[in-house]
């Protein structure tokens, strides 16, 4: 029998045995053998588990993007796919998954994308050195992206073109309509100069191709600097135009919109009231607290305006008792009736 006492004995002799020389291998090998107390509880081994793999693998994450680094191809981050088809420089640096990486002859190698890692599989030979018909520039010949903080401490220094976008001048065929300025937050560095990108879709296109794009004179005639105006210094129509023109228009549209009449005031109060709360529910500057309070405001504040046309629609002519008038009837009327004290509208709800 498969446990009589003698098979079971044997089994855990050869199983002494072999365990000695097992663990061996596997400490010496993968420093992976973890002994767990078997008495605990099974969340107990279960978390003990998790922790012990999870620090495995993060051990090998960072195993494979030493290796990877240490062993990257001619190319480094780049893709010689790109590099050989459409002479573009497209940098795989940014992207964090290895999904589309090759291993050829020993060294690494980083494709922008699925097809282009395919195309590689295919004819590895054709695109790496002596076959590729292009080869990467040297490290302080490639572009690289700045960020905002990084043009900041390169002061003095200037941006090229006066901080035009040398990709939508050129693209434009070099037109004065083509002379836009770029931002900063879209600069790159090349060959010790600084660009500037309207886009960040023109500022791929500048890394992928910096040739094209680099050595390019400016015009005699450029526009004109446009220098930010503050609205303290606009004259009062003005201010108030480029100020508060788009919320008073919607605080207007709004109000003719709904016609408030609020109990015991006067149409003219109750709409100038209900811009005021939609103005203070509305205004961006505020925070998020005062807007949700004055938007509770203008909520009350309409349900207010209901109770005028809900009672003359409820309130016919002939009496009808209480079993026969609506649930929420006598409530609202109690709530009609109770805006007819001079209390200040806006010390109401809060």
């Amino acid at each position: 029998m498969h446990d009589s006492p003698k098979i079971l004995h044997i089994r855990n002799t050869c199983y002494k045995q072999e365990l000695k020389l097992v663990k061996k291998h596997l400490q010496e090998e993968y420093q992976n053998w973890i002994l767990l107390d078997g008495l605990k509880s099974k969340w107990w081994l279960w978390n003990s588990i998790v922790k012990e793999v999870s620090i495995s693998m993060r051990y090998i994450h960072s195993y494979l993007d030493r290796e990877l680094n240490s062993r990257l191809g001619e190319f480094g981050q780049y893709c010689p796919v790109c590099l050989a088809l459409h002479h573009h420089l497209v940098d795989c640096s940014e992207i964090a998954s290895l999904t589309h990486a090759a291993e050829h002859r020993g060294q690494y190698y980083r494709m922008c994308g699925e097809d282009h890692l395919q195309t590689f599989l295919s004819t590895p030979d054709q695109f790496v050195t002596p076959g590729c018909p292009h080869t990467l520039p040297q490290l302080h010949m490639l572009p690289k992206k700045l960020t905002e903080i990084q043009v900041k401490n390169k002061f003095p220094q200037q941006a090229e073109m006066k901080g035009f976008c040398p990709v939508t001048y050129l693209d434009g065929k070099r037109r004065y309509e083509a002379l836009v300025r770029g931002k900063t937050e879209y600069a790159v560095e090349y060959r010790d100069r600084i660009y500037m990108f309207e886009t960040k879709l023109k500022q791929d296109k500048f890394l992928r191709s910096p040739e094209t794009y680099w050595d390019q004179k400016l015009p005699n005639k450029i526009p004109p600097l446009c220098e930010p105006v503050p609205l303290t210094s606009l004259p009062t129509l003005g201010y108030l135009e480029q100020g508060v023109a788009v919320a008073v228009i919607k605080a207007m549209t709004a109000v003719g919109c709904l016609k408030p009449k609020h109990p015991f005031l006067t149409i003219q109060r109750s709409a100038l009231l209900y811009v005021a709360f939609y103005l203070k529910a509305f205004n961006h500057n505020n925070t998020d607290y005062v807007c949700q309070k004055y938007k509770k405001k203008l909520a009350f504040f309409e349900e207010n305006c209901a109770l005028i046309p809900y009672l003359s629609s409820t309130m016919t002519g002939n009496f009808r008792p209480p079993s026969e008038r609506p649930i929420d009837f006598e409530f609202k009327l109690n709530r009609f009736l109770a805006l007819n004290t001079p209390k200040p509208y806006w010390r109401m709800n809060g």
